[in-house]
């Protein structure tokens, strides 16, 4: 028996599979691949000018006459701007991370928005749901990108907020197969928000170099750096080795910025700088092993899914 069904029903979706939306990986392509194939794409907004996301959101409609929704982290300095464009193209489904939940749920969900909140805790969990969010990504430590300072795992985070929250709830961090869905199910989850895999997939808008830097990753090879600041997840490489001589020398949070700069993450996963760059994936990047299609990574997890269900009787 299948039982994730709130959150098909929240999105009128046919798999509970979300696309993350990932800075420089999740345009308009990846977006409408994911939404055509069943699941719910995500447009990251998190790497985007105004102008440039009205562009992502006008050719994801144009791609898909299915639902999907915009990634937009709360600490993003045009905000405002783009919250405006949101609606302006009645955008009815948008995730939001990094930031305090109540300052847009309210104004979202006024204009008729689903609103989901991405958070690392309990914490935020339940301030997420008394601001009124219609539901929750809990995201482990093992994800790519900025994480929580809690350094919480999947496995344990994802059974608290359950007990803590009545909201449908997406586990993610780690999760890149049918297996780990049902694993997840277990733990209380009612869906996935899928990352790595996504990544490198053949709609991404990463960079080639990334994508088959990706699928070469080995077991930890992987760090969660930069802690001083906000943390995140990185493939380690020439960067990640000066930020960590950087840490250890125990440099200031100014010279920590200075060293980040404003384009490290461009110039990584968009443009392919392997080694100068910042390289944003989890921890199962080590088990991804080629370049998919979005549609054959959704059909894949989801087929292993009912397989795993059925062979265990659950």
């Amino acid at each position: 028996m299948i039982k994730y069904k709130r959150i098909q029903k929240l999105f009128n979706i046919e798999i509970p599979i979300v696309q993350a939306g990932m800075v420089w990986c999740s345009g308009w392509r990846l977006a409408s691949a994911v939404s055509n194939a069943g699941g719910l794409g995500l447009i990251g907004a998190g790497s985007m000018y105004p102008e440039v996301l009205r562009e992502h959101i006008s050719k994801c409609k144009a791609a898909t006459d299915k639902p999907f929704g915009v990634n937009i982290p709360l600490l993003y300095p045009e905000i405002d701007l783009l919250m405006k464009i949101i609606l302006e193209e009645n955008v009815k489904i948008v995730f939001t991370s990094a930031g305090n939940p109540a300052t847009w749920t309210g104004f979202l969900k006024d204009k008729g928005v689903t609103v989901v909140h991405v958070v690392s805790s309990v914490k935020f969990a339940r301030k997420a749901e008394q601001a009124g969010a219609d539901a929750i990504v809990a995201e482990g430590f093992e994800a790519g990108g900025h994480n929580g300072r809690e350094e919480t795992t999947t496995l344990v985070l994802i059974p608290i907020v359950r007990d803590a929250i009545s909201l449908p709830l997406l586990a993610a961090g780690g999760i890149a197969s049918g297996r780990a869905m049902v694993a997840c199910e277990a733990l209380g989850a009612d869906g996935a928000q899928v990352g790595s895999r996504f990544a490198a997939s053949i709609e991404s808008s990463a960079h080639e170099n990334f994508k088959n830097k990706i699928a070469n990753t080995g077991e930890g090879e992987t760090a969660l750096t930069l802690k001083q600041l906000t943390p995140v997840r990185l493939l380690k490489n020439k960067f990640y080795q000066q930020v960590q001589e950087a840490e250890l020398r125990g440099a200031s949070k100014d010279e920590l910025e200075n060293l980040l700069g404003t384009r490290r993450a461009k110039r990584g996963m968009f443009e392919g700088n392997l080694e100068e760059g910042e390289l944003e994936i989890g921890q199962v990047a080590a088990g991804i092993k080629k370049i998919q299609p979005a549609e054959e990574i959704l059909n894949e997890m989801w087929k292993e899914y009912k397989v795993v269900k059925q062979s265990l009787c659950i």
